[in-house]
């Protein structure tokens, strides 16, 4: 009876091993997805900044070519 309970004694403790083992990955992934996740936030709000760039240098580049069309029929060169 002894052997018995030293064979399952010792497979609850690789059991246990095991489990520890998984708890230990599923944390390390846990932290992981967090990183990511924080790091696609950082992306997105980067995207929103550029987009916001490029709004204001398209309504530059409007105004730029209004005054240019001013200039144009000041001057008399449209065609």
């Amino acid at each position: 009876m002894g052997e018995v309970e030293n064979l399952m004694l010792e497979h609850l403790k690789l059991f246990q091993a095991t489990l520890d083992s998984m708890q230990r990955d599923i944390r390390e992934l846990k932290v992981r997805q967090s990183e990511t996740y924080t790091a696609v936030l950082v992306l997105r709000r980067d995207q929103l900044g550029d987009a916001e760039v490029t709004a204001h240098l398209q309504t530059q580049m409007d105004r730029f070519g209004d005054r240019l069309d001013r200039i144009e029929r000041r001057l008399d060169l449209t065609n």
